[in-house]
């Protein structure tokens, strides 16, 4: 045996298919959700008969697979039929009915937009929408400021099935009395994977992103042990991917359990959202609670001039915490409270 055997070479990679390892991937096969997606096309079923379909509320921890699952469902509709409009809106962005509006635009190749309002546009959507059916995923909708564009979707479509997808469980106690008449939605709410489900998944995404073998099984259980303790697979995915980086930098062409070790080091760092994928509002906030680091909530909503009531404000910051984005300390001052907001994650490991 040589001394440099276990050497990568210049031209050598541990991944074969790193995107395999992206949040938003579609593995071929998802496992251990197959009920929930049964559930959700049961209420689509109705459009194949031309009928009127179910609306459907779909909640759940963040990244426990309600994306990926619903997902998987709209591709099987493309495949199956043209006769069923599948679209999907993250509204982390498209936060407003006109933004969702001219999403539904891109997704049914619908270009003449310009210089229309939100009302002239949805006429001309809904016409095209109304020639077939449609199932109409909003992901995300408790991000979304305004629910007119739900009113309009429930009222002026004739076959459709609209899903909404959220952590927030207690959503639709939100919602205007007219549009929950109107919505009568199903409930499916995901439950966490297990330890065993966890480390198959991660084992499975592992075998298409990494070279064969080159993941250890020590690794791979120390990391599968972390993801499940957060109750979240996109962190295991994230410390697969992060452990082959390291060890790809170390020239070695195995992912042991150091490098496994090395990447849990660095989720204090890991964050679910970036601050591209953030609206301009929420941009703001950030950007002043960087500058700002350390300060209470009070005194960052001073320095937004009273651009928004203080419990919006509240509202956005645990967005940005949900995000990973920032944390918030909260201290009893004698007869009262105050919260610190910090820039980034300051979480330890056995916080989160």
């Amino acid at each position: 045996m040589g001394l440099f055997d276990g050497v990568l070479k210049d031209s050598e990679s541990l991944f074969k298919e790193e995107l395999a390892l992206d949040f938003e991937y579609q593995p071929k096969l998802l496992k251990f959700r197959e009920n929930e997606q049964f559930q959700i096309a049961s209420s689509i079923k109705p459009l194949f008969q031309k009928r009127n379909g179910c609306n459907v509320f779909i909640t759940g921890k963040p990244g426990i697979g309600k994306t990926v699952a619903t997902k998987h469902v709209l591709t099987e509709i493309e495949q199956e039929t043209n006769d069923i409009l599948p679209i999907y809106v993250n509204c982390w962005q498209k936060d407003t009915s006109f933004k969702i509006i001219l999403s539904i635009c891109d997704s049914i190749g619908y270009k003449f937009t310009q210089n229309k309002n939100t009302d002239e546009l949805w006429g001309d959507v809904s016409k095209i929408l109304n020639k077939r059916s449609s199932v109409i995923v909003l992901d995300e909708i408790d991000k979304v400021q305004d629910y007119h564009i739900l009113y309009s979707l429930l009222e002026d479509l004739y076959r459709k099935s609209i899903l909404l997808i959220t952590n927030d469980k207690e959503f639709l106690s939100s919602l205007d009395k007219r549009i929950l008449s109107r919505l009568i939605p199903e409930t499916i709410e995901f439950k966490p994977y297990n330890d065993k489900e966890t480390y198959e998944i991660l084992k499975n995404r592992a075998e298409v992103a990494l070279v064969k073998n080159v993941l250890t099984e020590e690794s791979l259980r120390l990391i599968s042990e972390k993801s499940f303790e957060m109750r979240d697979i996109r962190v295991g995915l994230f410390l697969v991917r992060e452990a082959g980086n390291i060890a790809e930098q170390r020239l070695k062409k195995k992912i042991e359990k150091e490098e496994a070790e090395k990447a849990i080091e660095k989720l204090a760092d890991f964050k679910i959202k970036n601050s591209s994928s953030l609206t301009e509002e929420q941009d703001k906030i950030l950007n002043l609670i960087k500058e700002n680091n350390g300060k209470t909530t009070t005194e960052i909503h001073k320095l937004l001039e009273n651009d928004i009531s203080y419990r919006t404000f509240f509202r956005k910051l645990k967005e940005l915490e949900e995000g990973n984005l920032i944390s918030m300390k909260e201290e009893n001052i004698g007869p009262g409270k105050k919260t610190t907001v910090n820039f980034g994650s300051t979480k330890k490991l056995d916080e989160f």
